[in-house]
């Protein structure tokens, strides 16, 4: 079974299985929907005149993406290819609605976004089996304007689709711009992994001399040493356009620098399904570590429930059998009580009435009291302490909890009693099993 056949074996497993489990859980579906979708995608970001353009049109072999210094696009741009489609453009109203596309979800952004996302369709063979996304450049806090949509999420949402993120910088401005700085401490480390993103430093032909190059390069990993918060710098692939500088000028190693950061582009496909099951994996320990918090929580006031019923439903057996002797005692109603109508044989079915409704107003009594009075007070001490209903006995498990924490809460302050026999245990062993059993098979599908 080649990866495209196991890919739509999995969408139809995984929507089966996993879309109610995550609705059940307020939890957003369409992450996982969109990855299994389409065809792999790599996505190209970095500040205005980094190169990203030029690169892509280098990789594609036609000038499909304006090039210069200045600011030249300020859109998400789809790149890719299909059998029988040239020079097509297709507009992100159209995409955004299209259910065979992964872009519905992008829909949230509202239409300022949605104005500034297009596809363009070409004649390329590398593309046939891929796509790479071209984004608008990032810029400095001192020269933001109001795109009109949340410019950081909606790359977070590009990232989680990506196969690869190359992430571009140039030697003017060597990792110092503020949406840079987000990118690689927040959003992708969060939405994406580290082993996915490709830093490149380009047009370092425009280095004057090596003095110049170093000085640029070492600005570059200092910030990078900041923006990470690690002291080992990842590799920071160097490019050039070859169209800007003659073969004799180029320095040792820069030609195999390219052809390196060419060839990672394209074996970018390759980790399609280990990127999907990794995705999968993640979001699934995500909705796991949420359903094992509501269950404990559900589990205590399930625990109290019975306790209260069992207080509750005595209390109505006694008021039952006795309760109307104090009424008759205090306001001689009814005529005759229950035990004695008992003890003279002469019991009639008007003589049930008083200690019926007794009994009925003390079990209503008591399912307020739970519902209104003890519900919210245990779910007021979950709420408070959270951290105790999962157990954290390790890093990554603090780690998940840490992101989790606002889902949690979410959940539980959605609940009532009737969430008490809603099968939240059956839904949790559903996920448990699915981790366990039916991910491990499919990495085992790809492994062999």
């Amino acid at each position: 079974m080649n990866d495209k056949e196991l890919q739509k074996q999995l969408q139809v497993k995984v929507r089966k299985k996993l879309e109610p489990l995550f609705a059940k859980y307020r939890m957003d579906f369409g992450g996982i929907d969109a990855a299994l979708k389409w065809k792999p995608i790599v996505l190209i970001i970095g500040n205005y005149s980094s190169g990203k353009s030029t690169l892509i049109n280098e990789l594609v072999g036609q000038n499909i993406q304006r090039t210069g210094q200045a600011p030249t696009d300020d859109s998400f741009t789809i790149i890719t290819s299909d059998p029988g489609v040239d020079n097509l453009e297709t507009p992100g109203s159209t995409l955004v609605n299209d259910e065979n596309l992964p872009f519905g979800h992008f829909k949230k952004f509202g239409e300022k976004l949605i104005s500034h996302i297009c596809m363009k369709q070409i004649a390329s063979p590398m593309l046939e089996h891929m796509a790479i996304i071209d984004s608008p450049g990032m810029i400095d806090a001192t020269t933001e304007y109001n795109r009109g949509y949340d410019y950081m999420k909606v790359i977070g949402e590009f990232a989680k689709m990506a196969d690869l993120i190359v992430l571009m910088f140039d030697p003017h401005k060597a990792g110092t711009i503020k949406e840079s700085y987000d990118a690689i401490r927040n959003t992708l480390p969060e939405k994406s992994g580290e082993h996915r993103i490709v830093f490149v430093m380009s047009r370092i032909d425009e280095c004057d001399n090596l003095s110049d190059f170093t000085r640029s390069y070492g600005t570059l990993c200092w910030n990078m040493s900041q923006m990470t918060g690690r002291k080992d710098i990842p590799h920071i692939y160097l490019t050039y356009s070859p169209n800007a500088v003659a073969a004799n000028a180029v320095a040792e190693g820069w030609p195999q620098e390219r052809e390196d950061l060419i060839q990672k582009i394209m074996k970018a496909p390759g980790f399609r399904m280990n990127h999907i099951l990794e995705d999968i994996d993640r979001q699934v320990n995500e909705v796991q570590i949420v359903a094992q918090a509501v269950g404990s929580f559900l589990s205590r006031a399930n625990r109290v429930f019975w306790k209260f019923a069992n207080v509750t439903l005595g209390i109505a057996l006694v008021l039952f059998l006795f309760g109307d002797i104090i009424l008759h005692t205090i306001f001689s109603i009814p005529d005759t009580t229950l035990i004695a109508s008992l003890r003279g044989g002469t019991l009639e079915p008007t003589g049930l009435i008083v200690p019926a409704v007794l009994a009925l107003l003390t079990l209503l009594a008591g399912s307020f009291g739970y519902s209104k009075i003890v519900f919210p007070q245990l779910r007021r001490r979950a709420l408070a302490k959270g951290a105790s209903l999962v157990k954290l006995d390790n890093e990554y498990r603090l780690n998940l909890w840490r992101k989790m924490e606002s889902k949690v809460r979410e959940n539980l302050l959605g609940m009532s009693v009737n969430d008490l026999w809603a099968g939240y245990g059956r839904s949790l062993a559903r996920i448990d099993n699915f981790l366990n059993y039916d991910l491990k098979k499919y990495y085992e599908k790809i492994v062999n």
